[in-house]
Parts: C-alpha cells; sequence; structure tokens
C-alpha cells in the first residue's frame, strides 16, 4: 500500500503508544525480529496508523465495525508502490495483523474496539512445484559439489534457505542408531531436528572433510571466493538464489526456480506419499496446520486416492 503522507502531532496518541506496547509484547514473547519488523511493524506503522490519523481516529474504542470495514475496503481500493491493487493475500495479511493487535487490546484491558476487521476471501492459490525428476536434472547442472549438496537439501528437507544458510557443523548430529539429523532453528528460535538420508549424510561427511583448511567460520556452507579480507564468508540467500538461477538456466528450464519452490516442491511430495500433515508442519517449522490446508489446497482427487491405496496395501 502506497505510504501515507501524515504529519504526526508532537504526542502520540493513545492508538500509537499501544501498537508501540504491542510491538514491545511481541519482541518479548521471542517472534523473530524479522518477521516483527517486516510483518508487525510495517503493518501498524505505515498502513494502519496512518489511516487511522486520516480519519481522525485516535482510540481503540473509536473503531466500530464501519470503520474496519473502511480500512478493509481502502486496502482492496488504494494503489499499491507499483500503482497495482493490492493482493487480497497482502490485504488478508495486514487486516490480520491488525485483529491480532486489537486482541491484544482487549486482552491488556486497554479498550476494545466496537467491529472486528473482516478478511478477504482468498483466491485458491495453486502452488508452482518441481517433480523429482526436474529436481534431479537441477542437481546434475550444479557446477560443484556444493551447489549439487544445497539442492539436495532444500528438495529433502524442506528447510528454509535462512535456515540452510545458518547451518553450523555442529547441527549435523547423527544418533547412536546411526540415524542422522539437522539441528535446524527456525522463525522465533524455536529448534527442530529434520532427518536425513544416509545417502545424503555421507556426502555432507565428504563435503566437510574437504572443505579448505583456513576457512574459520563453521558454518557448513561457505562462498566459493574469499572476500577482500582472504576469508571464506558464510553463503548468503543471495547466492543460494543466483546458484540455484544457473543450475535452471544450464538445465533448459524457462520457469522462475527459487529455494521456496523447492520447500513447496517436498511439502507436496511428502503428501502425496502420505505423510501425515502434522509430521509434516513439525518438519517444516510451523506452528499448526493453517499453513499446510491453504498452501496446499492443489492436492487433487487422485492424490488421496493414491495415498489411501499405499495405505490399504502396505506400499510405501
Amino acid at each position: 500500500m502506497a505510504k501515507i503522507s501524515v504529519v504526526k502531532p508532537a504526542v502520540p496518541s493513545a492508538l500509537e503508544t499501544l501498537t508501540r506496547d504491542y510491538l514491545a509484547s511481541c519482541r518479548a514473547r521471542g517472534l523473530a525480529p524479522s518477521t516483527i519488523k517486516t510483518a508487525y511493524t510495517y503493518t501498524l506503522d505505515d498502513v494502519f496508523l496512518p489511516w487511522c490519523a486520516t480519519n481522525d481516529i485516535t482510540e481503540v474504542e473509536q473503531l466500530s465495525q464501519r470503520a474496519l470495514d473502511r480500512f478493509t475496503a481502502a486496502l482492496l481500493d488504494t494503489p499499491g508502490k507499483r500503482g497495482q491493487p493490492l493482493s487480497r493475500y497482502t490485504v488478508h495479511h495486514y487486516v490480520r495483523v491488525v485483529r491480532q493487535f486489537l486482541a491484544w487490546c482487549k486482552s491488556e484491558g486497554e479498550g476494545v474496539s466496537a467491529g472486528k476487521p473482516q478478511l478477504p476471501r482468498l483466491p485458491q492459490r495453486v502452488v508452482d512445484i518441481l517433480s523429482r525428476e526436474e529436481i534431479d536434472q537441477l542437481e546434475l547442472f550444479a557446477p560443484t559439489e556444493r551447489d549439487k549438496l544445497i539442492i539436495r537439501l532444500l528438495a529433502d528437507t524442506g528447510i528454509r534457505v535462512g535456515e540452510l544458510c545458518g547451518l553450523e557443523l555442529a547441527d549435523i548430529i547423527t544418533a547412536q542408531d546411526r540415524r542422522a539429523f539437522l539441528k535446524i532453528r527456525g522463525k522465533g528460535s524455536k529448534e527442530r531436528l529434520v532427518p536425513i538420508g544416509p545417502q545424503l549424510m555421507r556426502r555432507l561427511d565428504r563435503y566437510q572433510r574437504a572443505r579448505p583448511v583456513e576457512a574459520r567460520s563453521n558454518r557448513v556452507f561457505l562462498a566459493a571466493r574469499r572476500d577482500a579480507h582472504g576469508e571464506y564468508a558464510p553463503l548468503t540467500t543471495s547466492g543460494v538464489l543466483q546458484l540455484l538461477r544457473g543450475a535452471a538456466d544450464r538445465a533448459g528450464m524457462t520457469r522462475r526456480v527459487h529455494p521456496h519452490l523447492l520447500r513447496h516442491s517436498f511439502a507436496t511430495e511428502a503428501l502425496r506419499r502420505g505423510m501425515n500433515p502434522v509430521h509434516l508442519a513439525q518438519l517444516l517449522g510451523h506452528s499448526g496446520l493453517r499453513m499446510i490446508e491453504q498452501v496446499y489446497a492443489h492436492l487433487n482427487a487422485d492424490d488421496g486416492y493414491d495415498a489411501v491405496l499405499r495405505m490399504l496395501t502396505g506400499d510405501r
């Protein structure tokens, strides 16, 4: 949404003060700083509060149902930074943040709005995925073992690109029964164990033993070249995106290949093979099933039939 230019009074309104306290509460609950900044702070400071200021709303009690409906309607009608209407997904996100803020105000006894922001209905999202054969091709055309390992880890574990870049050597864990796991620090500093297969574990072990002896970083994946100080810096998310694009170009893929595409592909394949959605949500680092239900609604009746058939015949 285009930022509304408003001259703020010298003394913040009661509503502004409450948003500051709410954001402090989010930080105290241990939410990821990046999430607070990009999702909560932007929504409240650059979208919600400017709209309230232009409508002379300074207190929670002024937010009637009609006022909140006007807010949602304004989001749907106001063009964004590129001059195009905001997507319903973006509006849905903004309204959901405001709902959470108002619920917090009520729980803290800081005022109750007379209405509840209405979430716009979302169209069914069609998620693009790569087949297992396409992932094999992507790995085949990656030029180095580092790049091949990155592609295979993203495709076979479903971890986020930021989680992959943050992997440290001590995060590769082998249990007494020789099963291997990655210790992942996800959003909100929540840790989880993600299993990896024996073949992938052997490749990771060989890769670790072949790393440059002068590499000082304890990260698993390092940049391909030394920096200005002669050090191997940790691999960045933009570096992963570049290597994926390069592999896709060499493989002749015309679609846009990015790290989250591999995450979606892993989740879709897991559901098609009958994985319990609760277990999948845990592996992906989701706190509930809402994302699973929303994002992977593209699975069709044939997928359900095949999953049931595998369950009844014991074919896994």
